[in-house]
């Protein structure tokens, strides 16, 4: 299996993470994104609509499964908003926060 764009040795990469956000780009293939917009998550990501994983093409999910969770969820948006942390905030990692999600599995 080929590498992933944000995971390129396997592990989540920040400043992949943070190209993907400000290019619009897919966190699997490194492509330009368009609509729906796939995010994969656990349980705690879904119920705060928080992911650290990047956004994704839907055709790009089952070769990103393999990089999340097992038990990864799946929620799909038209657009999110990229939250970097401050000094002050809980979560020290860069988050997506779909807006409007569309739809989970």
């Amino acid at each position: 299996m080929s590498t992933l764009f944000a995971w390129p040795d396997g592990v989540l990469t920040r400043r992949k993470v943070t190209e993907c956000a400000l290019a619009r780009l897919c966190g699997a293939c490194g492509r330009p994104l368009g609509r729906p917009i796939a995010f994969l998550g656990d349980a705690g990501e879904v119920a705060r609509n928080e992911f650290h994983s990047p956004p994704l093409h839907t055709e790009c999910l089952d070769r990103a499964r393999t990089a999340a969770e097992a038990e990864a969820e799946v929620v799909l948006t038209a657009g999110y908003d990229f939250v970097r942390p401050t000094a002050d905030d809980t979560d020290p990692e860069p988050r997506f926060r779909p807006l409007a999600p569309v739809g989970t599995s």
